[in-house]
């Protein structure tokens, strides 16, 4: 039985030879571990940090208002300068609805005129002048007259009336209503042609 020979402390140890395959270097160390990300700094009091990507957002807590949503802005816009903003101007006429109406404008309460004895005469007047006043100055002079022509004729049928008692009122009252059928005539035929017509013997009770 062969004896195990003792090992002798002063040998030195044996050097594997550097072209040996058991001579390679060693694979490198693994890469470390990346380090954990640093928790977010603490900001104000009331805000929240925020919540990672694809989690739900909390709930904020009680007490902690909500931040505006954005929403698209609108330049402001200023109101039109004079009158009320809500209110339009109305559009103006062409001349041939000018010279239509202020025709209308005579033609209307001479009709009506006729028809009432002339008591309803200025209705006629007073609603194309009220309605057509701020759409063209050919219409509103034309207006304006025959206002003041039903006006005229207006005030010398009452003074008639009472004139009635000594029958002169009836004279009166038939030449009043005649002039003012005539002047009214007149005024319609040159609307109607686009001439201004001054309406005589007739004072300016609108203007």
């Amino acid at each position: 039985m062969d004896q195990q020979q003792p090992v002798d402390p002063t040998r030195p140890l044996d050097v594997p030879d550097a072209t040996s395959p058991l001579s390679a270097a060693p694979p490198p160390p693994p890469p470390p571990p990346p380090a954990p990300a640093p928790a977010p700094a603490p900001s104000d009091a009331g805000s929240l940090p925020p919540a990672p990507t694809g989690a739900p957002v909390p709930p904020p807590p009680s007490g902690v208002p909500l931040p505006p949503l954005p929403g698209p802005a609108y330049p402001p816009q200023a109101p039109p300068a004079g009158g009320n903003p809500y209110l339009a101007a109305p559009p103006a006429l062409t001349p041939e609805q000018e010279r239509t109406w202020g025709m209308l404008a005579h033609a209307v309460p001479a009709a009506a005129m006729v028809l009432s004895a002339g008591t309803l005469g200025f209705v006629g007047s007073l609603v194309i002048y009220v309605m057509f006043k701020d759409r063209g100055e050919f219409v509103r002079t034309n207006a304006r007259n025959s206002l003041n022509v039903q006006l005229m004729t207006l005030i010398l049928c009452l003074i008639s009336l009472p004139l009635m008692l000594v029958l002169i009122g009836f004279l009166t009252y038939g030449l009043a209503l005649l002039g003012a059928l005539i002047i009214h005539i007149v005024g319609a035929v040159k609307a109607n042609r686009g001439e201004w017509f001054v309406p005589p013997l007739t004072p300016t009770f609108v203007k």
